[in-house]
């Protein structure tokens, strides 16, 4: 039977209070492990502290942070340390993904979005990478995007910052797998969360569709026919960071429903 137990395990997710990061901290705390998660809205974060996992192990803890701004880092950190020890599963899941114009893109937009998107997974990583090199157990997940292998001009600066991404957790991988810390990236496809809505919204606002329209007129583009579910892509992430994962290690596993037509 494949062990998915995590009980006794600390984990963290971070920009973790709707869509993927969401299903994720709820996931593993169904699985038993005791999650800790930030974001920056604080209703969002309330709301989802909330949650009572099925395990009568697992629980959810949520801070308010904003993981572009390195004070608030070092607070969100030192915060889940005090309240609970060090991490021994992080998901570097939070992002943004702004659609804008290369020529008109400054250069503090380049580096505010690489701050969110890969500047927080190696502050994250770096500062509870030693405590699970100590006890020569780990999981670390980069939460990239299909966009790292795909890229398009419309997300150039998140496409950039999810290969980076995919090339910083690669390079772990190689180095502290030796520790039994397994470092692992996920690239999502088309997952139908508030982001998709949003831009699905903007665009048939200029083609006179409605963003449902939208949203089941790109699904079509997806083997399977639909866009995917945030608890889809929980699911691997979650088997990801379990004891049945424990030869997997330094992958890129593509969660698109098939719609990347790379090998």
């Amino acid at each position: 039977m494949m062990d998915l137990d995590l009980t006794g395990r600390r984990a963290v997710v971070t920009g973790a209070s709707i869509g993927i990061g969401a299903a994720t901290v709820e996931m593993l705390a169904d699985h038993g492990a005791s999650v800790a998660f930030c974001a920056r809205n604080p209703d969002a974060v309330e709301l989802l502290s909330a949650y009572r996992p099925a395990s009568e192990h697992g629980s959810v803890s949520g801070y308010v942070a904003d993981m572009s701004d390195r004070d608030s880092v070092q607070s969100f950190l030192h915060a889940v340390d005090s309240h609970g020890g060090p991490a021994d599963i992080l998901v570097n899941n939070v992002g943004a993904s702004p659609s804008r114009n290369f020529l008109y893109m400054t250069d503090e937009d380049w580096e505010s979005l690489h701050r969110l998107n890969l500047l927080s997974a190696v502050r994250c990583t770096r500062h509870w990478l030693p405590a699970m090199r100590a006890q020569r157990w780990g999981r670390v997940v980069m939460i990239a995007s299909g966009a790292a292998m795909y890229p398009g001009a419309a997300l150039i600066d998140y496409a950039a910052t999810k290969a980076a991404m995919l090339a910083t957790g690669k390079a772990l991988a190689g180095k502290y797998g030796a520790d039994n810390v397994l470092v692992n990236s996920v690239l999502p496809g088309l997952i139908h969360t508030a982001m998709w809505d949003r831009a699905a919204a903007e665009v048939g606002a200029a083609s006179g569709l409605t963003g449902d329209e939208i949203i089941a007129r790109n699904g079509q583009s997806v083997p399977v026919g639909r866009y995917g579910r945030a608890e889809e892509v929980a699911s691997v992430i979650t088997f990801l960071c379990s004891p049945a994962a424990s030869y997997v290690n330094g992958a890129t596993i593509i969660v698109d429903g098939g719609q990347g037509g790379h090998v």
